[in-house]
């Protein structure tokens, strides 16, 4: 008689339990900054506003941008690791000063357009996302791109050998190394504040995508536009990785998915209002997707061709590789059997 009471009892706590199990898991979401544009309002903010839709999966997100949280992007891997965000679209080259091995994924002069930048993307990812699993708990959903990081400069220039002198906004080390490298003075700064510092002569010359760049007002403190592509400014998405184990093996394979699709699109959107931002920033047609300008379009010479070419070898690959390998012992190596064998390097 006891067994067959303990035999009920326990029926009866599996049978209250099991609606838990079929609860909503509830995620909250760290975005890109809302005044990033159009990838953040058109693709990824209505992503994780229709989660349950878009995965199919019963989950529910609450969505912040980054600029709205009052944190730094700087921090977020760390916010991801301690489990305070369960979801965040990382800022990669900020987070990279946490974790040096996500530059490898984007050194200046290794992406100089989309498809180059799609193999290296592909073939690197894997290394990162080993890192971001043993430091910091994380596991890597995908990597997408803002698209070609250009030059916006007050001063009138018309090769990169003219940043000689002048102060030029950079968002990681890499890119700083390559400024130094043609005369010019890095000027770390986040995005946020790169329009004022325009305004106020803080800064000459900045660096960022071109629709970015038009959304943020940059055009209305510049005077002319380099469209060379010092980098494509890869994003990601990660996850914590108590939270992704909240999830069957089944679900899993539906989530990541549901993210593969929202890269892919963004991949595709991304080149696609690449081209339209360099049109309206100077004013021509057509012009679609963001306000029209009329800056200068300085052409790319073959001098600046060579210098970008040149850059991975010599100034990029050289100053990464002694800074990850410090953390990492496999950085470099990890990088030249998957990104160099990808592009020949």
């Amino acid at each position: 008689m006891k067994i067959k009471a303990l035999l009920l009892a326990a029926a009866c706590t599996a049978a209250l339990a099991a609606p838990a199990l079929s609860q909503t898991i509830s995620l909250k979401v760290m975005g890109q900054p809302s005044s990033t544009g159009l990838i953040q309002k058109n693709y990824e903010a209505p992503f994780f506003e229709n989660m349950a839709e878009k995965t199919g999966l019963d989950v529910s997100a609450t969505y912040t941008p980054v600029d709205v949280t009052g944190v730094k992007d700087t921090e977020q891997l760390r916010l991801l690791k301690s489990g305070l965000f369960d979801i965040i679209s990382l800022r990669m080259s900020q987070v990279s000063r946490d974790e040096p091995t996500i530059l490898g994924l984007d050194l200046v002069g290794q992406n100089p357009d989309y498809a180059t930048a799609k193999k290296a993307v592909d073939a690197f990812s894997p290394v990162v996302d080993k890192q971001l699993q043993e430091k910091f708990n994380t596991k890597l959903l995908g990597v997408w791109p803002f698209g070609p990081q250009v030059l916006f400069c007050q001063p009138d220039i018309a090769k990169l050998s003219d940043l000689s002198g002048n102060k030029v906004r950079v968002y990681d080390q890499s890119l700083a190394n390559f400024v130094s490298s043609v005369g010019g003075t890095p000027v770390p700064l986040g995005f946020s504040e790169v329009q004022q510092s325009l305004a106020r002569g803080v800064i000459d010359c900045a660096i960022t995508g071109p629709s970015s760049a038009n959304t943020a007002g940059w055009p209305e403190e510049t005077s002319n536009m380099l469209p060379i592509a010092f980098q494509i400014a890869v994003q990601g998405y990660g996850i914590n990785l108590d939270t992704w184990n909240k999830f069957s093996p089944e679900d899993q394979e539906k989530l990541q998915a549901a993210f593969d699709g929202l890269v892919s699109e963004i991949w595709a959107y991304s080149e696609e209002i690449f081209e339209d931002a360099v049109r309206c920033n100077v004013g021509d047609e057509p012009c679609d997707t963001v306000k029209a300008y009329d800056l200068k379009l300085i052409p790319v010479s073959e001098e600046d061709k060579a210098t970008m070419q040149s850059a991975l070898r010599d100034i990029s690959f050289p100053g990464w590789k002694e800074i990850c390998d410090k953390v990492n012992p496999t950085c470099s190596e990890d990088w030249q059997k998957t990104v160099g064998k990808a592009l020949g390097f």
